[in-house]
């Protein structure tokens, strides 16, 4: 090793094996609905664009995903849901270690107060059902920082 050299040979071999590792995955979408027709639909369009998704049928499912899985960078979720709703899911959240997660709301029959209770938990946005896929994809790019 030369007198100029910053690194070490063995610095050097340490930062070439981390340059050759491979991208870390992008992250993934956990898509909450109790409805099995919904939530595939939306995870194959939203797959179309390049956006890995995951899918739970309720906020029990979700939660023990969102717990388990450090690659889910961004929730959407169905507001009404049995037995628990999508509100409670999103309660659950921000009082956890995940608080900071960006959480979409989907609603096929939303009312006002429903919608503000969504707004006072920081949600991204609140989407009426059906879902505008283009503007959804737009959204969730937009918060997973992928390229649109």
């Amino acid at each position: 090793m030369s007198d100029h050299d910053i690194l070490s040979d063995a610095e050097r071999e340490a930062l070439s094996a981390v340059m050759l590792e491979p991208d870390l995955p992008p992250q993934r979408v956990l898509i909450v609905d109790d409805d099995k027709d919904a939530r595939e639909l939306l995870a194959e369009i939203l797959g179309l664009d390049g956006i890995r998704c995951m899918t739970a049928d309720s906020g029990e499912a979700a939660w023990n995903l969102l717990k388990s899985s450090s690659s889910i960078g961004l929730l959407i979720t169905d507001l009404r849901m049995a037995p628990s709703n999508g509100l409670e899911l999103i309660r659950q959240v921000r009082e956890s270690t995940r608080a900071a997660l960006p959480i979409i709301i989907m609603s096929g029959d939303a009312e006002a107060p429903d919608v503000i209770d969504a707004m006072h938990l920081s949600v991204v946005d609140f989407l009426l059902k059906p879902i505008d896929s283009l503007k959804l994809a737009k959204l969730v790019k937009r918060e997973l920082g992928m390229a649109s």
